[in-house]
């Protein structure tokens, strides 16, 4: 593979971190750009040393000018905590920091990949979501600041494209789940981990008969690069795991591999919560030969392992 100069806009955070790693162990030099909203420099310590590895602080509401290759377009705050907490300035990253990085590829003539996510689909009514779905997405509701954020970035992206003929690509990411996500990030993987650690208990929302499909971070990321690298294909394209499971399925499952004594409680769905979530991803594995390949159970044990540890130095275990 020809040595590229890459820039990954969220870099510091729960995925990009994972994104930066493994394009420097493919020989790229890589451009991490973050402003430590959400992410974390602990994600990225082991690679602050390396030669070709560079940290930027900006905030991507601002534009930058940089000679670039490529650029993976991370950055954006994707839990409801996180986004809900100041939902003008995630509008703001989805809209302005995709312009100014579209802008960064027009100028340089860089290829660039737009995460997107599955939150366009809204509450769906098609099950499983095909990328020809249109969604069902409240556009005044508390998570429209990201579901419309992102729908008016996949918006951009492709008139970047049609009017000055920029080379993109998105991708739609699913339930993702793996080491360095945050202790409070609000994610239901994440939440239950922690929870059934400290022999809390397990707080499902509804009855937790609602379903989502949960992809280990090593599997999303292969499914970005080789996304990235394809000829010919814009996309959207689906990336996720296709397994659907119950949310108290999975808190039932967290608490038996943790050996915790943690009891599971029901609280009120929140607004706009979809009941149903799971990616059809037949577009990724006929164009890009991808599908997950990493077992809910082996990806949870990793993950509960991190999170004994993170918790364990914090000394809140």
């Amino acid at each position: 593979m020809k040595r590229k100069t890459i820039l990954v806009t969220g870099g510091a955070g729960f995925l990009g971190s994972h994104l930066c790693e493994r394009l420097v162990e493919e020989g790229h030099d890589v451009l991490c750009l973050d402003n430590f909203f959400t992410g974390s420099k602990d994600n990225i310590a082991h690679l602050l040393g390396h030669p070709r590895f560079e940290l930027i602080r900006h905030d991507l509401v601002q534009p930058i000018f940089v000679e670039v290759d490529q650029i993976y377009n991370f950055a954006c705050p994707a839990s409801p905590v996180h986004y809900q907490y100041n939902p003008v300035k995630t509008v703001k990253t989805n809209v302005m920091g995709t312009i100014h990085m579209l802008g960064l590829a027009k100028r340089v003539r860089a290829r660039i990949l737009q995460a997107s996510t599955s939150e366009v689909y809204g509450d769906p009514e098609e099950h499983p979501q095909r990328e020809t779905y249109w969604g069902r997405v409240n556009p005044i509701g508390p998570r429209s600041c990201y579901d419309e954020g992102k729908r008016v970035a996949e918006t951009l992206v492709m008139d970047y494209h049609r009017q000055n003929g920029v080379d993109v690509r998105i991708v739609r990411i699913f339930n993702t789940y793996g080491p360095r996500m945050a202790i409070h990030d609000g994610r239901v993987v994440s939440n239950f981990i922690v929870q059934a650690l400290r022999g809390e208990p397990l707080t499902v929302y509804g009855d937790g008969s609602q379903t989502r499909s949960f992809c280990y971070v090593s599997d999303l990321i292969d499914g970005c690069i080789r996304m990235m690298n394809a000829e010919g294909l814009t996309g959207p394209v689906n990336l996720g795991n296709p397994n659907e499971f119950t949310i108290r399925r999975l808190a039932e499952k967290i608490i038996d591999m943790t050996g915790s004594s943690s009891e599971i409680v029901e609280r009120p769905l929140p607004k706009d919560d979809p009941v149903q979530r799971q990616p059809d991803i037949t577009l990724a594995r006929e164009k890009l030969g991808w599908e997950p390949v990493v077992p809910l159970e082996e990806g949870l044990a990793k993950t509960i392992g991190y999170f004994r540890q993170r918790l364990a130095e914090s000394g809140s275990a």
